[in-house]
């Protein structure tokens, strides 16, 4: 049984033992595809993936056939498993627990894309919201803690699939790395009383100079301090702590901006690799004390990583990134790409 390993000094979960031996020797050395190949995500496909655990479909279709416009199923690499119990113990001075969660995959088009900016708006519309379905149907069950959606998007790598999708972890714990951001508003909350992600906004209103799109709802800009070039964040211009809380008109605006952002990395950049994840609450499991104000002080947002550089050992052993552009100059080369 693959395990959660809690690292004493970083205090960072690490996930371990998904892969034997065999399997993991085969994965760092595999025969890359065809473009040829079949792609097992389109259309006419279905019966090559797991069983679909929810799609947006005809009405005259049946589960685990063709007819439909976003497909959910499980991964076949699943990093979580949903069976079982968490099963936290200690061993010696070490934590451990069982990987129970989910891992899902978001099929995003029945046709082979590559890139999702390459989809309509309505399209990317119906991401969004199945994005909204899933962290719902999963806050259902009390062992999960987080959702946390992501997308690995390696338009040119020879190892993968180029089809466009997402994925979905669902953790029966909190990553380090969003509860930091939880602390940090937290921290900033009860000082001044205001959400740090809305005074971001609001500075970013002011200077200008980092802004690359801005819709009624929505604002994408490179962040001040950067760790990556071209990192942009994408959030929401009226606070709101929970995604699942958008309104469908507001969530047809963020396709709006995800699409032409994504459109401008890809131009600007000649279709680099990129992540983007998604962080918003977690669940609000009771708790005295700890939740009582993420609604006001937590604000959820996109961040997008274009995959263009490489971290070095300095970056590293410091964690401190050196990011060679100013922010600056990255938000006016994507501000000037068409």
């Amino acid at each position: 049984m693959p395990e959660l390993r809690k690292d004493l000094i970083s205090q960072r979960w690490v996930i371990t033992g998904t892969q034997t031996e065999e399997e993991f020797l085969a994965s760092i050395n595999p025969k890359p595809r065809e473009e040829a190949e079949e792609c097992f995500f389109c259309e006419g496909h279905e019966s090559q993936t797991l069983p679909e655990i929810y799609s947006i479909r005809r009405y005259d279709t049946r589960s685990n056939t063709s007819g439909w416009q976003v497909r959910v199923v499980p991964s076949k690499s699943a990093v979580f498993k949903i069976e079982g119990e968490v099963g936290k113990v200690g061993r010696g001075i070490y934590d451990l627990m069982n990987n129970i969660g989910a891992h899902e995959l978001i099929i995003e088009s029945p046709q082979h894309v590559k890139n999702i900016c390459e989809l309509p708006i309505d399209q990317i519309l119906t991401v969004l919201k199945v994005y909204q379905t899933r962290i719902r149907d999963l806050n259902n069950d009390e062992r999960l803690k987080y959702v946390l959606i992501f997308k690995n998007q390696r338009p040119k790598s020879p190892f993968r699939y180029g089809h466009t999708h997402s994925q979905l972890a669902a953790l029966p714990l909190t990553p380090k790395a969003v509860k930091d951001e939880l602390l940090s508003s937290k921290e900033y909350y009860s000082y001044k009383e205001r959400c740090l992600f809305c005074d971001i906004i609001r500075q970013e209103q002011r200077d200008k100079i980092r802004i690359v799109e801005e819709n009624p709802d929505y604002i994408a800009f490179v962040p001040f301090a950067t760790k990556f070039a071209f990192e942009l964040a994408i959030m929401p211009k009226n606070h709101n702590a929970d995604y699942c809380w958008e309104s469908e008109s507001s969530l047809k605006n963020l396709a709006q901006i995800l699409k032409v952002s994504l459109a401008r990395i890809s131009t600007a950049l000649k279709d680099p690799p990129l992540n983007y994840i998604l962080h918003t609450i977690p669940y609000l499991r009771p708790r005295q004390g700890y939740w009582k104000t993420i609604r006001e002080d937590y604000h959820w947002h996109i961040e997008v990583y274009p995959q263009i550089s490489e971290v070095t050992g300095f970056e590293w052993g410091s964690g401190c990134h050196i990011q060679p552009l100013l922010p600056e100059i990255c938000a006016k080369i994507l501000r000037e790409t068409k």
